[in-house]
Formats: structure tokens, C-alpha cells, sequence
């Protein structure tokens, strides 16, 4: 998979680079040329975007270079902070990630009075996750939330009549799948797959095993510090029971491609974000028309719930051509745009009208298991809460959680221990787990 090296001398290069471009903007009688700097990296849809571009010079007649990101979130956002300190004029328009708008405010123009009308289309969870103090920081083009993928001729062959309700069905499924598939000579194959590395999707996944359990949200809405409590502490045990039983005990290095990866060689269930479709339903898939998707499971809350992704396009305070920039945004994140994004690479749309649609239904017949979930199924990460502490905390986050998959330590040490490490970035107090709200309003 292509992608800009996170390397130190690589991503100074790019930097160098825009500064140059800065500092010779194209002479006033010459089109007008933008610069996107892009957060997806993977090859099929940076393929889709350039189509996209390329139907947008057409219409505009503003031609738009497309740049390059690191793959780890937090490569990406080092690299965005540091194009935006420096004040450069470009890049115009920044493709962000659903965590960050609160971190990076300030760079940004409000979109709020170019986009009234379609702000009022968008599922409210989601526009709220871009809205900083009534500032609309970035328009979400691309919604996501984790979901579980599952083998539909594997259940079948071991009577199972519908996919996993809860995390325990999950555990008792997937390890008699493993087990008979393994009996009929597949060695390597494996009941559930998931992303363990010490990177943002390992905040995804715990964040999603722990709230499902009534173990909260890491950071509450109130400013406060929950994570240490039993229900989250008991939905890390399990998980740590997973590494090396239904999961790989490589499974604590995989990030989403590689999950994919070992999904595709053979496994009954994997959790992934809903792009995870494309490469899965592609031609020359070994389970092309095998699988299916549903929510992830449930917990003792009985409510079942993935972790809020997806990215917004932001317009640079520093542009010297914003107009053109806030044009690009609207045509990215327009109707027929966002329709044709979905048929070919299976990104669910942020419009709420659009899940009603045969034209997106036919290609994505689960997409309507997304819409309930954008409504009611949603976890969101304490970004907005912690605002620019929030890549220390989910850092921190991170290596407790790796830490008991790997066994270094106990579940209710590496809570303990974090707690008070969360203490001292944020200055909270701690408090105990709230009840997930299906917005994220209360945080404005």
C-alpha cells in the first residue's frame, strides 16, 4: 500500500516543499491551482479522489493538487501541525480525521455561513464532531463506524442462523468455527480478527469493548476521569483472553490492513471500518459474496456501539484563494459526489436522505444498519473534551491497553496507573462511567 514514509527527513521534504509553493502562487491571469492535503492513503481511493478532482476541473475549471499523507494518524496530524504553524499559503484545503477539530481550530476558517442548508442534512452526531464553540471547523465528506465483518457460509456450516449478538456469542462462535475449520486442515485459520497495535485504532476497539459494557468513555463529557472502574477493566481481561486463543498473538501488532489481510486468508469475524467492503467484495476475493457486515456486539448495556470516524474537509486560514477552497469542499461533499463515492468505494455517505436511496442501497445493502447506528450506535473518543491534550491521552490510552493484551500487565494495575497518568495531562478529577449519549452536543 502506498503512502508518504512518516520518515523525519521525507516529511520535512513536503514541508520544504509547500513553503517553496507558498512563495510562488500562481500569477493572477493563470487558473487557479489548489492543494489538498489528503488523509486517506490507500491506492483505491486515492485513485477514486483524482476522479473526483478531475470531474471538479472540469465543472470549475480550478485545477487541485493532490499531496500525499503518512499512514498512522499520528504521523498525520504531527505533519498537519506542522504545514499549519509554519503559516504557509498552502496547503488550501485539509482533508481531517473526526479527532482532531478541536486541535486544530484555530488554523481554519468557519464553514458554518457557506454550508446553512447542508449542515441541516447531515446526521447531527456527526456535524456536531466537527463543531468547536459554534464553529463549524470542517463539512464531514466521509462517515465511519466500527462494525463487525462475518463469514455467512461459515455460519451456515456450523448451524448458526444469524451473526453474534453479544461479545460472549462472539467468544463461543468464533472459537468453534476456528476449531472445525483447523480440523479440516486450515492451521492458520482464525475465529476474530481486530486491530491491536499500539496506534488510534486500539483506542477504536478497546473504547468500543468498554462502552458496550457500561465501562464509559475513557474521559467523560463532564471533564471527567472514568476509565478506571470495573466494567472497563473486565471488557480489557477479555480481550487479552482473545490474544492467542480465536485471535493471532499477532494480533497486538495489526493495524486495519493487516486484519484485513489475515481476514481474507481465512477468519469468521473481524471488526474494521466499512471500506474494509471494497478489498473484501473485490473480483478475485476468495470471499467475494461470503460475508456480510452487522454492529458490533453488545455488552451488559444490551446497546451495541462503534466508535465515531470518518473525515471533514477544512479550509486554511492561510489560503490565498479560500472562495476556490470552500468551492472544492462543496463539490466533494455534494449529493450525487457523496452517491457516487458510495457505489465505488463503498464510503458511507454523511447525508442522512442518502441511506433512503436505491441508488446507495443496491451497491451497499447494509447501509442501513449505518444509519441506525450514526443515530443511536455511536461512541465517541474524549477529543473534543480534552481538546489539544487529547494525542497524550489516547497515547496513554494506548500503551495501558497494549499492555494487558500483552500480558506485561494486569488489567486493573494498567487502569490504575493510567488513571493517574490521566490526571496529570488533563488536571480532571476522576468520577464514574456515564451513559453514552447519541451526541456529542453536550461536549460543545
Amino acid at each position: 500500500m502506498p503512502h508518504f514514509s512518516s520518515h523525519p527527513m521525507l516529511r520535512k521534504g513536503l514541508l520544504l516543499l509547500l513553503l517553496l509553493e507558498g512563495c510562488t502562487r500562481t500569477p493572477i491571469h493563470e487558473p487557479v491551482t489548489l492543494t489538498l492535503l489528503e488523509e486517506w492513503t490507500q491506492l483505491t481511493f486515492s485513485q477514486g479522489r483524482q476522479q473526483e478532482l478531475q470531474q471538479f476541473t472540469r465543472e470549475t475549471g480550478i485545477r487541485v493538487k493532490l499531496l500525499p499523507s503518512p499512514e498512522s494518524a499520528r504521523e498525520k496530524l504531527f505533519l498537519w501541525q506542522e504545514l499549519l504553524r509554519t503559516g504557509a499559503a498552502g496547503p488550501d484545503v485539509y482533508g481531517i480525521d473526526v479527532i482532531w477539530p478541536r486541535i486544530l481550530n484555530e488554523d481554519f476558517i468557519d464553514l458554518k455561513p457557506y454550508f446553512a442548508r447542508e449542515i441541516a442534512l447531515q446526521f447531527p452526531a456527526i456535524i456536531d464532531s466537527y463543531t468547536v464553540d459554534n464553529k463549524l471547523v470542517a463539512l464531514p465528506y466521509r462517515a465511519d463506524i466500527g462494525l463487525l465483518f462475518y463469514r455467512t457460509d461459515l455460519l451456515r456450516r456450523y448451524g448458526y442462523r444469524e451473526p453474534p449478538r453479544s461479545w460472549d456469542d462472539l467468544e463461543t462462535m468464533a472459537a468453534r468455527i476456528q476449531a472445525g475449520e483447523r480440523a479440516k486442515g486450515a492451521k492458520e485459520f482464525w475465529g476474530f480478527v481486530w486491530q491491536g497495535a499500539t496506534a488510534e485504532a486500539l483506542t477504536c476497539n478497546a473504547l468500543e469493548w468498554q462502552a458496550a459494557e457500561g465501562g464509559g468513555q475513557i474521559i467523560e463529557e463532564d471533564k471527567t476521569i472514568s476509565v478506571n472502574n470495573p466494567r472497563a477493566i473486565r471488557a480489557w481481561q477479555r480481550a487479552a483472553r482473545w490474544v492467542g486463543s480465536i485471535s493471532p498473538r499477532s494480533v497486538v501488532g495489526y493495524k486495519e490492513w493487516d486484519a484485513q489481510n489475515v481476514w481474507l486468508a481465512g477468519a469468521a469475524f473481524m471488526r474494521n471500518w466499512p471500506t474494509a467492503y471494497v478489498d473484501s467484495q473485490a473480483t478475485g476475493s476468495p470471499i467475494r459474496d461470503k460475508f456480510d457486515i452487522t454492529l458490533l456486539p453488545e455488552g451488559q448495556t444490551g446497546r451495541r456501539v462503534g466508535t465515531l470516524g470518518g473525515a471533514g474537509l477544512a479550509v486554511s486560514r492561510f489560503s490565498t484563494h479560500p472562495r476556490e477552497a470552500v468551492a472544492l469542499v462543496r463539490f466533494l461533499s455534494r449529493r450525487d459526489v457523496q452517491v457516487n463515492r458510495s457505489r465505488v468505494l463503498a464510503a458511507p455517505p454523511t447525508l442522512k436522505e442518502l441511506y433512503q436511496q436505491r441508488e446507495v442501497l443496491e451497491p451497499n445493502p447494509r447501509f442501513s444498519l449505518l444509519s441506525q447506528a450514526f443515530q443511536t450506535g455511536i461512541v465517541s473518543r474524549p477529543s473534543n473534551v480534552t481538546g489539544k491534550k487529547y494525542q497524550e491521552v489516547t497515547d496513554a490510552y494506548i500503551q495501558a491497553v497494549h499492555s494487558v493484551l500483552t500480558g506485561e500487565k494486569s488489567a486493573p494495575e494498567a487502569a490504575a496507573a493510567l488513571e493517574k497518568e490521566l490526571i496529570g495531562i488533563t488536571g480532571f478529577k476522576t468520577g464514574p462511567p456515564q451513559a453514552i449519549s447519541t451526541s456529542s452536543r453536550d461536549q460543545r
